[in-house]
Formats: C-alpha cells, structure tokens, sequence
C-alpha cells in the first residue's frame, strides 16, 4: 500500500516544488532525480505484486471523498473562470454539470458501502500501467529538460512558463496512476477529470490562439466524455448499488439499465482515446511542445481511455454496448490508417496512428475474447513505447534541421545517422516482424475471424495495408541516397539522447521479451478475467520464425547505413533530362538548369483529411446516435 500512496501523492508534492524553484539548475535535478525514484518505486511495485493475487485494499474514504469534491469544485471553478474569460460558454456548464452529478452521488449514496468498499485494486494489467507510465512517461520528463530549453531558445516569443509546464506534467503522472490503481469509480472519475484538465493545460501552453483555440476543442471533447462517465456512475451507485469497477467487470446479469450505463462509460473512453467522431482534439494537440505530444500520444491520456475498455471488456462481451465500441474502433482503424497515407508533417502522421492503432485496440476490446484481449494489451506495450520513440525523434529531428515534414528528411541517415536510427527502430517497432504490434495485429485478425465479425476483418485488412504504406514511405524517406550528402552536426543534448537511448533499448528488448511478458503478466490477467486455466496463442515454430526475423531488423539499420555511406554505390540519377554531374540539378529539354527534388505520393485527392475525416466523423456519429437510441428505447 505504501508503493501505491508514494505513486499518487509524491507527483503531486513534486508539482508543488517545482512551482517554487526558479533556478533552472535546481529545476533540473529535482526533476531527475524524481523520476529516478518514480522508476525504481515502479519496479519495486512490479516485483512485489507480479507474483502474488490479485490484491484489494479499502480506505475509510469518507474524508477523502469529501476532499475529493472539495478539489472538483475548484477545478470546475478554475475552468468556468477560464471559460468565461474565452467565451467558452457551453464548456463551463458541461463542467459545472459533472460537479453537480458528483455532488448528488455523494449527498445520496450510502456512507456505510463507502466505508467498506475496496478503493484500491492491484492486478497484472496494474503493474503494466504503471510500469509503462512511470518509464515512458519518466524518459519523455526527462527528455522535455533540455527540449524546452531550445523550444524556448528557438520561439523567443513563447512566454517561459516551465514551472507549470512540468508542475503540470508531474500532476498528470498522479492522475494516470490514480485512475490505473484505483478501484471506486468515484476515485476513478476524479482522477480522469484531473487528466482532462492538465492536458488543457499542456496544449493551451504557448498561449497562442491556435493553442487556445485546440486547448478548448480538447476540454469540449472530455468534457463530453466526463458528462457521460458521470451519469454512468451515478446510474451505477443508484440503481444497482455498483461503486466498484471491479464488480462491475464481474457483473454476469446485464439488463438494458445496465447496458446503458456501460455505453456511457465506453463513451468517456472513446473520448478520451481521440476515437471518431471525438478525434479532432488529439490532432490539435499537435501545437503544443513535442514532450506534450509524447505524452498524451504514449504513456497517459489515451492509454486511459482503452485502459478502461479492457478493463470492462467482460460486460462488454455480446451486447450492443460491445458493437458499438467494436464497430466505432474498426472504423477509426481504417479511416486514420487511410488518412495518414496523405500526411507529410511527421507529427501528423504520428497523430493518425496513434488513433489507427487505439482504435484497433479499442475494437479488440469491445470483442472482449481473451485473443482480443491479449493482442489489446500487447498493441497497448508495443505503441507506448514505439510511438514514444518517434515522437522524441521527431521532435529532436525538428530542432536541428528546422522542420518536421518527412520530405525534408530525405537521406537522413547520411545527414544525421543517430537520428535516423532511432526513427528506423520507432518505425520498425510499429509495423514490422517480430515486434509486438505486428504480432498484436495477428492475434486480433485471427480473434475477429473467429468473432465473425468480417466488416473488422476488412476494416483491419485494408487499414493494416495503409498502416504498410505510410511507415514504409517514411523509411524510404530516411534510406534514400540521391548524391552525396554532407553530414550534419548533431545538437541533441545529453538528456534527451538518454531518453531516445532508453526507449530505443526496450524496443529493442521487448521483441525478445515479449513471450516472457506474455507469460508473466498478459496471460494470467487474461486466464483470470475469463476463468480459463490455459491460453495458447503462439505455437513454438512461429515463435522460432519471430527470432530469426529479429535478427533480420537488428542487422538491417546497420547495414543500411554501411552500403549508403560507399561513395562507389552512388550512380547518376536520370532525372527525364541530362545530369549536371552531382545528382543535384539537371538539364531539361529546352537546355535549362533545374533542381532535382524527389518527393513522395500522397494522394491528398483520394485519401486527404479533408475528404475522409468527416465522412468518418459522420459514420461514427450515426452509429453512436443509432446504438444509443436503441439502448434508450430498452431502458423506456
């Protein structure tokens, strides 16, 4: 229990300090050394608890709902204050509507189940929360030091405001484990409104109006999702005595009262992991800082959106609140994946696929089998940390040559080898063999097709066909040599190469490790949330056939780098006229000099956001409206 209390509340004692120190030296250290004893208080957590049952622990809460309130209350004040100020009228009463629903649940609930309930519960899908929150998000803290540093250095304009930036990270970090740790959907929802708020906060830092504006889109979008986690719990606790999440994952006689509370609880989820038609605040967060970037994208904020889809994932299961997240899931897959062929600025296509690949996790949820189940858990693994890589490299990448489209990247790997590297290892994370997410993305295809769901099947087969375009133009992008190129001075500082470095090697580790974390942690989650005594779903030989294409990506970064760096592999590039002799210009038909530039197809006219975004936006609407309706008229 003490690991547990140290995890929520030493962030928060953090995030106090740090809004004290001045002195960026200080600031530095402080921050170092939290995240050091974060970690190890992380792992201390994952070796006591992996081996043991699954563990309850009951607070007398009574004081700590009251100050649970207390704290609401000031936040809905702070963000009615703000919304006023902004003219974010209808923001401020959806806020003040979440305080006020909250408020009745504790006016009215029964005291005495509060004093009993069990408000902290400890599993494997804990552990891994934690571990993947402490870790990435640590290295992405870290790493943020010496990024804004030059953020500020480089945008002279942007007020320096690093006390709060990192206050607010710190407090994000002791929301993620409240909400991973918690088992009293109370604490639950409280700990996911202090998310809510902090990224508000984190995008809206620069305090431009393009900031401001998607800051706001951001807090519409989980306010909506808050609404709808609070009735849901307010339905719970009064309708059929429910205040455990726990218990409500147990729960075998679903009516429609029920199912209606669920579908709002997956509403708040969907929100929250930028699913359609809520996706739009996660591509405007792209204007904030990288690590804020990072953060949301990898180890906090969507994660605990399909962090709660698992964990309902068993009441899920063979109802109409389990179509709608699985069909709501499959088609962000596609329509992101789709979408993302189109995109040139990198962390745009990070944005798409973090949402492509949330939603297969989502749809994997909302199948609720224990395949599904076990390929969401190892997608949710391999894209913390994988996308976490590529945002960090992306964002270090930007610094030094100025920019963050693809296009410019061209022949990265002769310009600046390290960071082309680290890129090669985030991309190969994310689609090839034997990393985690190709793997997930098998176990899923196989748990649909066993589902009969054959419109994800499709949704899956199309959008996994994108997903192999857009990495592998992007690769391209980094491995192509059009004449010789001059190596540029790398400025990546020591604390954000430690962060790269970091997250580079757990990449690396889990392709060999997976089948431990599998057997340690994924499949005993699994056997006891669906009662089973034995889960088999990799046989030896392709397990054999995984390793020697490990061995295959591990050799391959590096010997790209050593056939590019030959001077006698560059020939002359036809380029439709006469070469000028250095692979950079070239004389046209008509005798004229004209520069060389090679440039990848994005077919803007088929697959551009503004073509399909809102056709996805639109789809996913009609069938939230349409499940909805026909919840509604059960409970009626």
């Amino acid at each position: 229990m003490g690991k547990v209390s140290f995890l929520i509340i030493f962030p928060i004692i953090i995030s106090l300090i740090l809004l004290i120190i001045k002195k960026e030296k200080y600031r530095s250290i402080l921050i170092k050394v939290s995240i050091i004893l974060i970690g190890i208080c992380s792992i201390l957590f994952a070796f006591q608890y992996y081996n043991n049952p699954d563990k309850f622990y009951f607070i007398n809460s009574q004081r700590v709902n009251y100050l649970i309130l207390f704290i609401e209350a000031l936040m809905t004040l702070y963000i009615i204050s703000l919304c006023t100020k902004y003219k974010k009228i209808f923001i401020g009463l959806l806020s003040l509507v979440q305080w006020i629903i909250m408020l009745c649940i504790e006016v009215s609930c029964d005291k005495t189940k509060l004093i009993l309930d069990h408000h902290i519960f400890i599993d494997k899908l804990s552990i891994i929360m934690v571990l993947i929150i402490a870790i990435v998000g640590g290295s992405i803290c870290i790493y943020a030091i010496s990024y804004m540093e030059d953020f500020h250095r480089l945008k002279k304009e942007v007020k320096d405001r690093r006390r709060t930036f990192f206050a607010n990270i710190f407090i994000f970090f002791s929301g993620m484990f409240g909400i991973v740790l918690s088992n009293d959907l109370i604490w639950i929802y409280f700990f996911w409104e202090v998310t809510t708020l902090c990224s508000f906060l984190l995008i809206g830092y620069t305090q431009t109006k393009e900031a401001i504006n998607n800051s706001f889109i951001a807090l519409l979008m989980n306010s909506i999702g808050g609404v709808c986690f609070a009735i849901a719990v307010a339905i719970l606790i009064k309708q059929f005595n429910i205040y455990e999440l726990k218990t409500l994952s147990n729960t075998v006689d679903i009516n429609s009262n029920l199912i209606l509370s669920i579908s709002l609880i997956a509403i708040a989820a969907l929100s929250k992991a930028a699913q359609l038609p809520f996706s739009k605040w996660l591509l405007g967060a792209m204007v904030a800082p990288t690590p804020t970037s990072a953060l949301l994208h990898s180890s906090t904020m969507v994660k605990a959106g399909v962090y709660l889809l698992i964990r309902i994932s068993p009441v899920l299961s063979g109802n109409i609140s389990g179509e709608m997240v699985t069909l709501v899931g499959g088609l962000t897959f596609l329509v992101m994946s789709l979408i993302a062929i189109s995109q040139s600025d990198a962390k745009k296509i990070l944005a798409y696929s973090t949402m492509s690949n949330l939603g297969l996790i989502v749809a994997c949820a909302g199948i609720g089998t224990y395949e599904s189940i076990w390929a969401a858990i190892l997608l949710l693994i391999f894209h913390s940390v994988s996308k976490s890589l590529m945002f960090l490299s992306v964002g270090a990448t930007e610094h030094i040559i100025g920019s963050r489209d693809i296009e410019d990247m061209h022949g990265l790997i002769i310009r600046l080898p390290e960071m082309a590297l680290m890129m090669a290892i985030g991309i190969a994370g994310m689609f090839l063999a034997p990393f985690g997410m190709l793997i997930s993305k098998w176990a899923a295809l196989k748990a649909f097709v066993d589902s009969r769901h054959v419109i994800i099947v499709l949704a899956l087969a199309y959008g996994s066909a994108a997903t192999l375009f857009y990495w592998t133009k992007w690769l391209g992008k980094l491995t192509a040599i059009r004449h010789k190129w001059e190596r540029q001075k790398c400025t990546v500082k020591r604390c954000e190469w430690e962060a790269l470095i970091l997250q580079a090697i757990i990449t690396i580790s889990l392709c060999v490790l997976y089948p431990i974390v599998s057997k340690v942690l994924i499949i005993p989650f699994i056997s006891e949330m669906f009662n089973i005594t034995e889960v088999n779903l990799i046989s030896n030989i392709n397990q054999t056939l995984l390793t020697i294409m490990l061995g295959v990506i591990i050799i391959l970064p590096f010997g790209m780098r050593f056939f590019t760096s030959r001077g006698e592999n560059i020939v002359p590039v036809y380029m439709s006229g006469i070469n000028s002799g250095d692979d950079k210009n070239f004389y046209s038909a008509y005798g004229e000099k004209k520069n060389m530039y090679l440039s990848s197809w994005y077919m803007e006219n088929i697959f551009g956001e503004k073509k399909l975004l809102p056709i996805g936006i639109y789809i996913s609407l009609i069938l939230i409206i349409g499940f909805f309706t026909y919840t509604i008229g059960g409970v009626l």
